[in-house]
C-alpha cells in the first residue's frame, strides 16, 4: 500500500487526501449512496467493456481478458478526463458572457439610480 502511495503523483495524493476526508465528514446514509454509485459505476464500465470485448470479435483466455479490461478501463479514463478538462475549460469561456447577460438583466429591473426625488417642503417651512 505504502508502495502504492509513493508511486503517486502529487497531485493525486492531494486528490486523495481531499476525497479521504470529505468521506470522513459523511454520515452514514451519504456513504452508502456513494458506494451505491460507485457500485453502478464499476457495473456499467464492466459491461461497456464486455461489450467492447464481444463487438471486437476477440476470443481471449482468462488472462488476457483481464489484461483488455484493464487497459479499456485506463484509456477509458483518460478519455473521461480529457472531456472533463475541455468540458471546464469551455464553461469558464463562457461564464463571463452569461455574467454580462444577467447583470444587464437584472439592472433593467432595478429602479434607476437617478437623481432622487426632491422632497417636497412642508408648509411650515415656507415664511
Amino acid at each position: 500500500m505504502r508502495e502504492r502511495w509513493m508511486a503517486m503523483p502529487p497531485a493525486a495524493r492531494q486528490n486523495f487526501q481531499r476525497n479521504a476526508e470529505r468521506w470522513l465528514q459523511m454520515s452514514p446514509e451519504e456513504r452508502d449512496v456513494m458506494r451505491q454509485r460507485e457500485n453502478l459505476r464499476r457495473e456499467t464500465i464492466r459491461r461497456e467493456t464486455d461489450a467492447a470485448l464481444r463487438d471486437s470479435g476477440l476470443r481471449l483466455s482468462p488472462q488476457e481478458h483481464a489484461q483488455f479490461e484493464s487497459r479499456y478501463i485506463q484509456e477509458r479514463r483518460k478519455v473521461e478526463q480529457t472531456l472533463r478538462q475541455q468540458i471546464e475549460t469551455e464553461r469558464q469561456q463562457q461564464l463571463p458572457a452569461i455574467d454580462s447577460t444577467a447583470e444587464e438583466e437584472f439592472q433593467i429591473d432595478q429602479p434607476t439610480k437617478g437623481p432622487a426625488a426632491k422632497p417636497v417642503a412642508s408648509p411650515k417651512s415656507k415664511k
